[in-house]
């Protein structure tokens, strides 16, 4: 209790270190990928930046100044990426299925935060997937309740484009 009380005081002061997050922190690898996926499309809106700080403020239970630090991280990790699966492979060794579909759940509501789904946000989500292990199908449905919950007409919420010979209804 007492290491908690010089903590408050440390921050309160402006003395207290500035909170880092390690390579192999899930909470950084997801904050990359949401990051990356706003962005992605060539354009960020207010929504998309909204919509990244708010589900990863929901689902780590993070403080407005933790948010923040977090996605300064993740925006600088994600400059230096050369590619996804520095991210996924943190994601797939420390995350069980259903957290790795909640990794999808939560790029489709970032996507869906401006009501428009770009062919590159589509395709980067299919690829992060893939490498997370997630199935088409659980992919997909991730995708229509994304949509569903954002009020996207039935067109955006259409399955992904066949790829390497899937279709909606094949596994």
């Amino acid at each position: 209790m007492l290491a908690a009380i010089r903590e408050l005081f440390a921050e309160l002061s402006g003395d207290a270190p500035r909170k880092s997050f390690a390579e192999d922190d899930q909470r950084l690898a997801v904050a990359a990928l949401l990051v990356h996926i706003v962005s992605v499309d060539g354009v960020v809106t207010d929504a998309e930046k909204a919509a990244l700080r708010t589900v990863l403020s929901e689902r780590y239970g993070l403080s407005e100044s933790d948010t923040e630090s977090l996605v300064a991280e993740a925006s600088r990790r994600d400059d230096e990426a050369v590619d996804l699966y520095g991210f996924t492979s943190v994601l797939k060794r420390s995350l069980d299925e259903d957290g790795r579909k909640r990794v999808i759940e939560m790029m489709w509501e970032t996507v869906f935060a401006d009501g428009n789904v770009s062919e590159f946000e589509d395709n980067t989500v299919w690829r992060v997937a893939e490498l997370l292990g997630v199935s088409s199908r659980d992919r997909i449905e991730l995708k229509r309740g994304a949509a569903h919950r954002h009020g996207a007409d039935a067109e955006v919420a259409q399955p992904d484009t066949a790829r390497d010979g899937e279709t909606e209804g094949q596994p």
